[in-house]
């Protein structure tokens, strides 16, 4: 939502995710980092999460400009989703 309302005041996403904007990044966060990765370009954006600790060590999760939402990667014993979905059990269902 927030790197849509960053849309809508710049007509670009570049510059989002940045500390002080709109849609800047939440950081310190417990369980999870979350990046912009690769930087936004005036049309197309991809946040990306990654798991820091314990099970979630190794889960990469993303979501883009179309709310297309993407289980990347999958820590070490769990099933990697059959489709574009973010992924909520280690048996691969989302």
């Amino acid at each position: 939502t927030k790197m849509e309302l960053y849309f809508q005041d710049n007509r670009s996403y570049v510059g989002a995710c940045v500390a002080g904007t709109t849609a800047a990044l939440p950081t310190g966060l417990k369980y999870f980092t979350i990046s912009c990765t690769p930087a936004p370009t005036a049309t197309t954006y991809v946040v990306q999460v990654d798991g820091l600790s314990g099970d979630l060590t190794g889960l990469i999760m993303t979501i883009d400009q179309a709310n297309v939402r993407r289980t990347v990667a999958v820590p070490s014993g769990w099933t990697m989703p059959a489709t574009n979905c973010w992924i909520t059990k280690k048996s691969g269902q989302c």
